[in-house]
């Protein structure tokens, strides 16, 4: 029996964290959770993951920043990033991360689901970014 994998979901609003939770929870992921950028970069410090879902708008830190430290740790994870403000994310950041997909706040689960099953395996356990790892930074 296989390992399933592991999703690190970043967003600074519980009920967000548990609503992302809830769309997920039947998807065959290990769904791990934090509420701060910092939370969510010690968790990368100790669990393996492959894919993260974070938040933009977040005290302290950006989701793009967070992302940046989290891909310093975790090469191999794919990157979904979620926001009300999809116009104020340069695409140009998008891709330079590797960033799979931008969604917006509010969210389609099944939009959601996809991506993030899309992103998991594109990612294919490689440790590139960008054009040439296969990820793409769909614009809703």
């Amino acid at each position: 029996m296989s390992t399933p994998p592991v999703i690190l979901v970043v967003d600074d609003e519980p009920r967000i964290l548990s609503a992302l939770r809830r769309c997920l929870r039947r998807e065959g992921y290990e769904i791990l959770t934090a509420e701060t950028p910092a939370e969510a970069l010690a968790v990368l410090e100790v669990r393996d993951v492959q894919a993260i879902v974070s938040d933009h708008k977040m005290p302290g830190m950006s989701g793009l920043a967070f992302l940046a430290q989290a891909v310093a740790r975790r090469p191999d994870a794919a990157l979904l990033l979620i926001t009300g403000w999809t116009e104020e994310v340069p695409a140009e950041e998008l891709a330079a991360l590797g960033v799979h997909t931008l969604l917006p706040k509010p969210w389609d689960d099944a939009t959601l689901k996809t991506a993030l099953r899309d992103a998991v395996v594109s990612r294919g356990g490689r440790g590139t970014r960008g054009p040439s790892s296969g990820s793409s930074s769909r614009r809703p």
